[in-house]
């Protein structure tokens, strides 16, 4: 049955599980889910501005796109300014940077998901961050501008430090025994896609790091956790006993559905026809983007481990390495901001559809519910 995202958040809520895992495509509406879950728990009152200046007051913690909006560049180089990344005034920021000077704790999570020799450097009030690189012949380089994954990555990491010192403190039975009392009218931790930019292998262990966090929570706080990635969902899944799991969809006339998914995304095959349907409906409406090669890489993968290929690049057509290529090209993560790739070239959608073709052709199995 349809929902609407507010009753969507209702049914989250009444669900009253300490884990639950939503999987979603891009753009289905999962930072909008978010949003509309913190306004059922901790709505605000008339005139309230919409960020409270004190975590005390908080129900709901969340991390999502809003959350990235509070940090921007200062990019003035027209007066000789270095550039860096302005951190604006927010509860969880200074809690983090100024009261518990967490700064270290944040440059050891960012440089295990991007490079060691990539160093945040704080401003003394803590109003803004710059970065360094040391390459390989020992040479310096210093005020760099870091590309949007890791940007992300940054700002994942601030709040990361966040949310161990959370589930430290509630960690403790007695309010009266903890060192502060700003979490005590906390009750959920939404966390909407923190693994924008991640290659694989980092991916994993952020995701092995998230559970084990999560499972060492002992108070009655709560987690929701969305994402797009099929690997980050499979790793959550499997790493976290007695969780929910959902698959969140949009449907035409804007509605949405939160079915319950049983299974990781390699034992559930709906979700193989949900990622056909998907790419399908980009070919037929001629509105294919980048991360439709990423669907289509995902199927190529499932399909070789379901067939036993040892390469997913095994099953494509006869010039394997010039599609293996293409593909790998629009999936692989770019380390420099103006990297990022416009949008595909006619010849590039064109590519997609060739693709799938192929795969519906060779490998038909997988379009027959009972195989």
């Amino acid at each position: 049955m349809s929902k609407t995202l507010t009753e969507i958040a209702q049914q989250l809520k009444d669900a009253n599980k300490k884990v639950q895992l939503i999987y979603a495509f891009n753009g289905t509406g999962k930072t909008r889910l978010s949003r509309s879950f913190k306004e059922l728990i901790s709505p605000k009152a008339e005139g309230e501005e919409a960020q409270s200046s004190d975590l005390a007051d908080k129900k709901v913690l969340y991390y999502s796109a809003f959350t990235e909006d509070l940090f921007y560049w200062d990019n003035d180089l027209g007066q000789d300014a270095e550039p860096k990344l302005v951190i604006q005034p927010n509860a969880f920021t200074r809690w983090v940077l100024e009261e518990q000077g967490q700064d270290q704790s944040i440059t050891a999570t960012f440089q295990r998901y991007t490079s060691d020799k990539l160093t945040p450097h704080f401003s003394t009030d803590f109003s803004s961050v710059s970065f360094s690189f040391e390459r390989g012949n020992n040479e310096h380089e210093p005020n760099i501008k870091i590309s949007k994954g890791e940007e992300s990555n940054f700002i994942w990491s601030v709040f990361n430090a966040l949310l161990e010192q959370v589930i430290a403190e509630l960690n403790i039975a007695e309010a009266e025994n903890r060192s502060t009392d700003d979490f005590n009218n906390l009750e959920y931790v939404f966390i909407d896609d923190p693994v924008s930019s991640l290659d694989e292998n980092h991916l994993i262990e952020l995701a092995v790091n998230m559970a084990s966090l999560i499972k060492s929570s002992q108070s009655g706080l709560k987690f929701i956790v969305t994402t797009h990635s099929p690997l980050f969902y499979n790793v959550l899944f499997n790493e976290l006993n007695g969780k929910a799991c959902y698959m969140l969809e949009q449907l035409e006339d804007g509605s949405f559905t939160l079915n319950e998914k049983y299974g990781d995304s390699n034992k559930s095959f709906s979700y193989h026809l949900h990622l056909l349907q998907t790419i399908e409906q980009a070919i037929a409406d001629n509105k294919i983007e980048r991360y439709h090669f990423t669907l289509l890489r995902n199927l190529y993968e499932k399909t070789a481990g379901f067939l036993g290929y040892p390469k997913w690049s095994e099953l494509l057509p006869d010039d394997k390495q010039l599609y293996y290529s293409r593909i790998i090209n629009f999936t692989s993560h770019s380390t420099l901001s103006n990297e990022a790739m416009a949008v595909p070239t006619p010849a590039e959608q064109a590519t997609v559809k060739l693709l799938t073709d192929h795969l519906k052709s060779r490998h038909a199995f997988w379009q027959q519910q009972g195989a």
